[in-house]
């Protein structure tokens, strides 16, 4: 649901949008043509389509489907795992990467304690361990 103060400037918005097919221009920018693309017709619910006329207005963009076809590019590199993390971000994931790298290697050795104690005790039992071996004067 939305704030009160942000439905409010959502109407504002609806009322000073440009007539449909208007181009805006950037400031300072210059207006380029279809740059080699090539036309996509996209189906938005309304509420969707306010949202991405908000942002796009907010961001400076020439027109809502400079914005959509920015958003477009962005998801397709989400999609093939390409975009940057904050510092922030990287140094806490390393952090955890280590501490569960840690974990691994901790668990296999208590694995490896367990299983040899295990099998010493199994061979105490069975009589067939090296320590209950008799002394023979050899070493080795």
């Amino acid at each position: 649901m939305e704030k009160p103060h942000m439905a409010a400037a959502h109407e504002l918005e609806k009322t000073t949008q440009p007539v449909r097919g208007a181009k805006r221009k950037l400031p300072g920018g210059t207006q380029s043509s279809s740059g080699g693309r090539q036309g996509m017709f996209v189906r938005l619910s309304s509420d969707d389509k306010q949202r991405a006329e908000y942002w796009a207005d907010k961001r400076g963009f020439s027109s809502v489907s400079e914005y959509v076809a920015e958003a477009v590019v962005e998801k397709i590199r989400r999609e093939n795992l390409d975009y940057d993390l904050p510092t922030l971000e990287i140094a806490r994931l390393n952090e955890l990467v280590d501490q569960v790298a840690a974990l691994a290697t901790n668990s296999a050795n208590l694995e490896r304690v367990v299983t040899m104690g295990f099998d010493s005790l199994i061979g105490l039992t069975r009589g067939d361990n090296y320590l209950l071996d008799e002394e023979d004067g050899e070493l080795g």
